[in-house]
């Protein structure tokens, strides 16, 4: 939920003081880069729509695939980053497949045809193995709880499965923040209700939305304040010393202005009487609705805040309190907190919270969302990864999502180890999710579908620990720099992992601006190159370089000559447009 625009500065990893020293702020007109190689994107359709039936997979669960034809001389290939692990031939539209028993690792799933020794990528996918969804969060939402068809529903969910999300942030679906589900006078769950913007919602399709994706591997959490109240009337059992307040004689409730919807009062998360009564609705809720837990947010910096009793609150220890409290109570269920441009997030993040959560606002620049990317990572001692929620073309309220800014916001994000939180029946625009004014293109929403396939596919290196180093990087062909972007050059960024060095190409030559919301959607494709050579320094003995990008060719890696002059590696990149990545391995 939207902040009071906190600025707020954590220090972080000495080698991104140094990366985030030189970021570039400036939004004037990009420079033009002298590369002689630039040519036209190279668009990648999919021939044979192969898709899975499931959002994730447990270790020894199958994965069945589907395809609309079978080409002749077409294999299917298995790879676990860059290595093929099982081929066999395409023989029908639809089969099966059994993964490796190791949990928490991705594949690449390529349809390979061959002719006359000639090879034609038809389609790929990627595949998470993973027993707990929050080890590599790929969060969605849901945000129409009315009357919605089972056919509605299982559409909605089907293309969220499709997009590989593994959990769902149920937004709005509740009565009032202080009595999230409505118990009838026989203590049974209410059929129906008005949420705090007079929508209906219906507790069928509450239920029906959180079985149909538990049935696709899709984890359900509901949203609620961690510290609301809305409209407390007599009977609710609510309690005016549980509040926060503005002055130390309790005479100005602390509350979040709606408008002329009223306010949410906002409560004190440290008082134990509080923890305890919204404990006990929120029990209510997990006995009659089979929600995995609890998406908590907060409403940033509240300033100067007391308790009934005078004495003033300092909120983030309070954020500590609630959530060590609340896993406490439900130590079976998974929770999440909100941290409002990241307010509060060190005490957060040292509470058993399941993944980091940023609302980014006054964070303008592509750097800034790396940079809160590598906060959490420090906060969390690199055992959290970040699902951001950063709010595209903001200001814009007709038309499409401006693709551009989506993809290069997408690759910063995914190519930094993060989420996005953007999906869900719609796009999402807006802090408030019901909102739908703008739309996703066929060109974005394929797009988008290979960099999810991408993210899960490489989830290894991408999302699964290591320590990020700066390269020593250089082009005769291209411009270069070492991240953070800078106009007309390609940044780099590199990271080790396990016995492999990764390299991470974020192209932001051509584009026209650096800020990542593109609020009145000017931003530009950058311009795509090909063949092109680089020359990067390793540190360790190499025997082999691999390439992927979700731009080219589905994701689908393939291995290339180098050369190796005294740890000077140089080789030729197959393509960037976007994003492309390069993996040295020893």
């Amino acid at each position: 939920m939207k902040n009071f625009k906190l600025k707020y500065v954590q220090p972080f990893k000495i080698i991104f003081v140094v990366l985030l020293m030189v970021s570039c702020d400036s939004d004037d007109a990009a420079i033009d880069s002298n590369t002689e190689i630039q040519s036209p994107s190279l668009s990648y359709n999919e021939v044979l729509n192969l898709s899975k039936d499931k959002a994730k997979y447990n270790a020894g669960e199958d994965v069945n695939f589907k395809v609309n034809a079978v080409h002749p001389n077409t294999i299917i290939r298995y790879k676990h980053l860059g290595e093929t692990i099982l081929e066999e031939p395409l023989t029908s539209t639809s089969w099966s497949w059994t993964p490796p028993m190791d949990d928490f690792k991705g594949y690449m799933v390529e349809l390979v045809k061959n002719t006359n020794g000639d090879e034609t990528v038809l389609g790929t996918v990627g595949i998470d193995v993973s027993s707990d969804w929050t080890k590599f969060p790929r969060y969605g939402f849901l945000s129409n709880f009315g009357n919605i068809s089972d056919a509605e529903r299982n559409s909605v969910l089907e293309n969220l499965k499709n997009f590989h999300i593994n959990g769902l942030q149920f937004y709005d679906w509740h009565y009032k923040h202080h009595m999230p589900l409505p118990i009838d006078t026989n203590g049974n769950a209410e059929n129906s209700w008005v949420d705090l913007f007079n929508r209906e919602v219906k507790l069928e399709t509450v239920d029906g939305y959180i079985n149909k994706g538990h049935e696709l591997n899709m984890a359900s959490m509901f949203y609620n304040l961690m510290f609301g109240a809305w409209h407390p009337e007599e009977g609710d059992g609510f309690s005016d010393e549980w509040l926060l307040y503005n002055d130390q004689l309790h005479n100005n409730i602390n509350a979040h202005d709606l408008g002329d919807f009223g306010d949410i009062l906002v409560t004190n998360p440290a008082n134990q009487e509080w923890q305890n009564y919204i404990f006990s609705k929120t029990k209510n809720v997990y006995q009659n609705l089979n929600f995995d837990g609890w998406h908590l947010d907060q409403l940033g910096n509240r300033g100067n805040v007391y308790e009934y009793g005078g004495y003033q609150v300092n909120l983030p220890n309070a954020y500590q309190d609630f959530m060590m409290a609340v896993t406490e109570a439900f130590p079976n269920k998974k929770h999440v907190l909100n941290a409002v441009e990241q307010y509060g997030q060190n005490k957060i993040l040292s509470t058993p919270v399941n993944f980091a959560y940023s609302e980014v606002w006054d964070r303008v620049q592509y750097a800034d969302l790396v940079e809160v990317i590598m906060e959490n990572n420090q906060m969390s001692n690199n055992q959290l990864n970040t699902v951001l929620a950063a709010y595209m073309n903001y200001e814009s309220s007709e038309g499409s999502f401006n693709t551009p800014s989506v993809l290069l916001t997408d690759a910063v994000i995914f190519a930094f180890g993060g989420a996005h939180l953007e999906l869900g029946e719609h796009m999402l625009s807006r802090e408030y999710f019901p909102y739908n004014n703008l739309s996703m293109d066929a060109e974005l929403k394929n797009r988008l579908m290979e960099y999810y396939d991408f993210m899960v596919a490489y989830e290894n290196l991408l999302r699964d620990g290591g320590s990020f180093t700066l390269p020593n990087v250089s082009s005769s062909d291209l411009g270069v720099n070492n991240w953070p972007p800078v106009f007309g050059n390609a940044s780099v960024v590199s990271k080790k992992v396990e016995g492999r060095e990764v390299f991470q190409m974020l192209n932001f030559n051509g584009v026209s601006t650096l800020s990542w919301r593109d609020n009145a959607k000017t931003q530009t494709k950058p311009n795509a190159s090909q063949d092109f050579e680089i020359t990067i320094a390793s540190t360790m003995p190499v025997s082999k370089v691999w390439f992927a990008s979700p731009d080219y060719k589905g994701g689908a890696s393939q291995e290339l000559e180098f050369e190796n002059n005294q740890g000077q590696i140089t080789v030729k990149v197959p393509y960037l447009e976007y994003w492309s990545m390069l993996v040295f391995e020893n």
